[in-house]
Formats: C-alpha cells, sequence, structure tokens
C-alpha cells in the first residue's frame, strides 16, 4: 500500500473517530490542521479583499466540521470530494446573506453572480460587452429585472465616512465625514419639495402617479403595474420618460442635492 493511500486511511480513521465522539477536541484539532490549506484556498477564490478573506476562512472552517460529522464513507468517494462542495456551499451563503453593506431583496443577491459570471461568458464568447437583452435571456430573466439587479448590486460595497482622501494642501489629512455638511434638514426638505413640486407640474398624472409609487412609496415597477393596470415593461418606459423630464425642468439640480439617474 503506498504511503498516500496510508495517509488516507489514517485520516478516515480520524474521521470516523471523531463522529463517535464529537466533542473530541484533539481529533477534530487534527482534522482541521490537516485541512485549513484547503479551506484557506477556497476562501481566497470567493474573497474580493483580505478583510473579507478572514472572515470566509472562518464560514469555511465551519463547512468543514459540518462535513466531518456528515461524511459517510460507505458510499464511496473521497472525503475532500464531499468537503468541497459543503465548504463553497457555507461560503456563498455566507456571501450571499452576510457580505452586503445595504439591505437588498434575495432575489437581487442570488440573481447578481448569475449576472456576473453571464457578463463575464459572454464577454469571452462575443469578445465585446454584451447587452443587457443578451445578458437576460442568458440568465433566463426579463430586461427590468437585470437592470434593476446591476443596480442595486451597486449596493455591495459602500465606503466608510472614516475613509481617507486627499486634502487641498500637501500632508492634510481628511476623512469623508470631514466634509460632510451639517445644514438643517428641515430646511433642506422645504426647499427641495417646493423645487419638486414646480418640476412635477411638466408631468403627466400617470407620470406622476409612477413616481408616486415608486419612489415615495417605495413599490416595485411590477406592483406599480399591477395598481394602475398597465404593464411592468409600461411602468419603466414612463418612469424613464418622466425622470427624463424632471432632469430637463430642475433649475439647479446640484444647488438642492438631488441626482436623478438617467
Amino acid at each position: 500500500m503506498s504511503t498516500r493511500s496510508q495517509q488516507q486511511n489514517e485520516i478516515l480513521k480520524w474521521i470516523s473517530d471523531f463522529q463517535k465522539n464529537p466533542e473530541n477536541e484533539y481529533l477534530q484539532t487534527k482534522l482541521i490542521h490537516y485541512y485549513e490549506n484547503m479551506v484557506g484556498a477556497l476562501a481566497k477564490k470567493f474573497a474580493k479583499n483580505s478583510d473579507v478573506q478572514e472572515d470566509l476562512y472562518q464560514v469555511g472552517m465551519i463547512g468543514l466540521i459540518a462535513a466531518f460529522k456528515r461524511f459517510d464513507a460507505s458510499v464511496g468517494g473521497s472525503f475532500e470530494s464531499f468537503a468541497i462542495p459543503t465548504i463553497i456551499g457555507e461560503i456563498k451563503r455566507y456571501i450571499r446573506d452576510k457580505t452586503w453593506s445595504v439591505h437588498v431583496p434575495r432575489r437581487v443577491k442570488e440573481l447578481s453572480p448569475k449576472i456576473r459570471k453571464a457578463t463575464e461568458e459572454l464577454t469571452r464568447t462575443l469578445q465585446r460587452s454584451p447587452r443587457i437583452d443578451e445578458i437576460a435571456e442568458a440568465v433566463g430573466e426579463s430586461e427590468e429585472s437585470v437592470l434593476e439587479t446591476m443596480e442595486m448590486a451597486r449596493g455591495y460595497n459602500t465606503l466608510s465616512v472614516d475613509s481617507r482622501i486627499d486634502g487641498e494642501s500637501e500632508g492634510a489629512a481628511m476623512t469623508l465625514l470631514d466634509v460632510v455638511g451639517r445644514q438643517d434638514n428641515g430646511y433642506e426638505y422645504v426647499h427641495k419639495k417646493l423645487i419638486l413640486s414646480k418640476a412635477f407640474q411638466v408631468l403627466s398624472e400617470r407620470e406622476k402617479e409612477i413616481l408616486i409609487c415608486t419612489y415615495f412609496e417605495n413599490l416595485s415597477q411590477k406592483e406599480t403595474g399591477t395598481r394602475l393596470g398597465i404593464s411592468q415593461m409600461h411602468v419603466s418606459r414612463l418612469q424613464r420618460n418622466a425622470l427624463r423630464k424632471l432632469r430637463d425642468n430642475l433649475p439647479n439640480k446640484d444647488e438642492i442635492g438631488l441626482s436623478i439617474s438617467k
């Protein structure tokens, strides 16, 4: 019997003994030490930066211990072939549920990696950036869903107010918090409301209804369409037209601090 086979048999015995006595910290430590490089490699594969990598490593260890407890040698196959999907599953769940900087719907968290993967594959295949309709076809979703997910995916990471930025003079140390204004929000709110009320006069009643539903009542385009008795695509089209009219008619968007996406 080769040295590798002997080693594998010894590992399987450790796992079997650990399953019989899961409180045995000595056995658990030996098994973790043997597979820690494998967990580290998987964590590194999915990490965007060193801070996240450490978290994913810890999550991967949880998956590894779960694999020790659930592995059935009688089924056949190596422990690694069973453990790796278990560890990756734990890491992906953690990324989906815990690493977003802002709260977004679960469907966005699940669809976002599919869109990213499809975009990369289409870019390689087409030798150009894919269109939204091509991405939508590849993931089996509507164009509106793809656009919505891509927009919300920007909330994956936010910037800390303690982040340093370049000062005006050499050697000056400034953070984002240093340049955040502290004006009275009440006066600012009234000022914006007056300007928006005037700008809203250029909109049709249906366009006003759509903006009220989507921006003031926080309804989705689909929910807005159901309420108004029109399709989601029609809602999207009217919403874009309404926002374009507002952009064209607001007197000074910078002054009121209002940003309307194109």
